[in-house]
């Protein structure tokens, strides 16, 4: 037996927006440059990967990449300052979370040591 930490951010109509799918793709896209790769990285649509960012930033009310448009010179994406700073700041309160639960679960589980 094990408990389980998930965060995750509503928005105002109780809508999820920022989870660990986001946060995987907001790493992707430093990974790759691009959305339409780290999408297909993870195996996502790129529709899918380009609804999940634009509602997160409405929600958050910041942009969290910048993204060009392709042609000849290709396109690409970016993390903004901002969505670097968003993602690290939701890693870290994620950590500090599942950190807090597991210290929790022992003392009402102790027997699952």
């Amino acid at each position: 037996m094990k408990a389980v930490t998930r965060i995750l951010f509503l928005d105002e109509e109780q809508e999820k927006f920022f989870g660990e799918g986001p946060c995987r793709l907001l790493h992707a896209v430093e990974e790759t440059g691009s959305l339409r790769a780290a999408s297909l990285s993870m195996g996502m649509a790129y529709t899918k990967a380009l609804k999940l960012l634009k509602h997160a930033e409405q929600a958050l009310g910041f942009s969290l990449t910048a993204r060009t448009a392709g042609g000849r010179d290709g396109g690409g994406s970016v993390l903004t300052p901002e969505g670097k700073e968003w993602l690290e700041r939701y890693e870290q309160y994620r950590d500090a979370c599942i950190q807090a639960n597991e210290k929790l679960y022992l003392e009402f589980f102790p027997e699952q040591r």
